[in-house]
């Protein structure tokens, strides 16, 4: 059973100006604290959407301020809660306004544990940032969690329990983590503005008019279904446009190349780096704690990768100036199964090229599921998203939209197989192609952007 707690108010309420909620308000001295923590800063060196800068020029935002956002949202939804929906007496499934500061300090420490280019970073080098944010909070050796632990010796413990989906009031976790939660919400909105689109955007306010906390988590008020039913499509549009994009994913395939050839050079003992990467060597040897985790952010990255492009290997030395100079690889979608042998004949003439297929190939897939409902014979279920109707009884979020009931269960995206741009298109600086003949015989398997069905290619290897 969780404990409540309380917080000092500050003498004054603070605000951050933000483009996407005008201002975030705080109010109690311990979010003020964890927001000027050295753990919480470094939040500000990365990016929140890594790669995706590459091919949306606005999108420079990091996870400081998303982290903000979240917290803003959160903020917003307790003050509603306590307002038309406090409780009166314990289990009526009403929002017991003592979880507001475990759910504040969730809200803002949620992405704390994102490391540099963070999804990339974590297959290279094998990290989990959900267990390294919940380390941060927990571990005696960070200030976030001496901050935390002055509101209570077991309230680290009951922030990270929220992260972590075990705390024991679902309002609090479908909060901070459901199909429509806080975080959800602040990212689409934030992304979309830096992106310079509109596929993101939703109407917050009525949803923020609509939710309601219930026994088992929360809900909303049917009259907002369109509101609900609008952030569903919104967020699959995102995935599809921007989360997707082939050319953000064009440099995370070099990215993700880059630093496994650093790893790989690094562990080579006949190999000579010239440059010293002190911070990334606890990764490479796998021997890294939580003080090195910490000092990694994307400019330590970035640094490194000018260093590597003065380094003798040349593989390392190419990768490092595609990255920096942002030259993605160029992708074709295939068909998992049945373009298998095609692509072992497309890796084949790369290699004849003069590439190594381990550096200059990859398969990349990228699917999101844009909702779902509660499957309980599942392995992973989902939270369904439930709308409260004028008698009180609930009905699934599916049930009422034919919009949301088109998307359920349907898992979208696509797998693509990544290459050096100039596998097609030569020298183009130069005005020159060596490989002529081979190009032309390698852009005989695809068209319009996707491999050809074997028996519609041609050539010979």
């Amino acid at each position: 059973m969780s404990t409540h707690y309380t917080a000092e108010l500050l003498p004054k309420e603070k605000v951050f100006r933000d483009p996407v909620h005008d201002y975030i308000h705080i109010q109690y001295r311990i979010i003020m604290d964890l927001i000027n923590a050295p753990e919480f800063q470094r939040l500000r060196r990365i990016k929140q959407l890594g790669t995706s800068s590459y091919t949306f020029h606005g999108a420079e935002h990091s996870r400081f301020n998303h982290s903000l956002g979240v917290y803003e949202i959160a903020r917003r939804i307790c003050d509603k809660f306590v307002r038309n929906y406090p409780s009166k007496a314990h289990g009526d499934g009403l929002w017991d306004d003592g979880e507001r500061l475990v759910t504040l300090c969730a809200a803002l420490l949620h992405d704390i544990g994102h490391g540099p280019f963070s999804h990339t970073f974590e297959k290279i080098f094998d990290t989990d940032h959900e267990a390294i944010t919940i380390e941060i909070i927990t571990s005696p050796d960070t200030e976030i969690n001496r901050i935390l632990q002055r509101v209570g010796p077991d309230f680290p413990n009951q922030v990270a329990a929220v992260i972590a989906k075990t705390y024991d009031n679902p309002q609090v976790v479908q909060l901070i983590s459901s199909q429509i939660d806080a975080d959800r919400m602040d990212y689409l909105l934030r992304d979309a503005y830096y992106s310079g689109v509109t596929y993101g955007n939703f109407d917050l306010t009525r949803i923020l008019r609509v939710i309601r906390p219930y026994e088992h988590g929360i809900a909303f008020d049917i009259s907002g279904m369109h509101a609900v039913e609008d952030y569903i499509v919104s967020r699959y549009q995102m995935y599809m446009q921007i989360y997707f994009h082939p050319v953000s994913r064009g440099m995370e395939v070099v990215l993700s190349h880059l630093l496994k050839r650093a790893k790989d050079v690094y562990l080579d003992e006949q190999a000579e780096f010239r440059h010293t990467a002190t911070f990334l060597t606890p990764f490479f040897k796998q021997t890294w704690t939580l003080k090195d985790y910490l000092r990694l952010d994307d400019g330590v990255l970035t640094t490194y990768f000018n260093h590597w492009l003065d380094e003798k290997d040349p593989i390392l030395n190419d990768l490092a100036y595609r990255f920096v100079n942002r030259h993605p690889f160029k992708s074709v979608r295939y068909t998992k199964g049945r373009d298998d042998a095609t692509l072992e004949r497309m890796s084949a003439i790369i290699e004849r090229m003069g590439f190594n297929p381990d550096y200059y190939t990859a398969v990349n897939n990228s699917y999101d599921l844009p909702y779902d409902l509660y499957r309980p014979h599942q392995a992973t279920t989902k939270t369904q998203i439930e709308l409260v109707q004028k008698n009180g009884s609930f009905l699934e979020l599916s049930q009422a939209s034919s919009i949301v009931s088109a998307l359920t269960g349907k898992v979208r995206g696509d797998e693509r197989f990544y290459f050096p741009r100039e596998i097609t298109h030569g020298d183009e600086e130069a005005g020159i192609n060596l490989f002529e003949s081979l190009s032309k015989e390698f852009s005989t398997f695809f068209e319009n952007d996707e491999i050809l069905p074997t028996q519609q290619t041609g050539g010979t290897l």
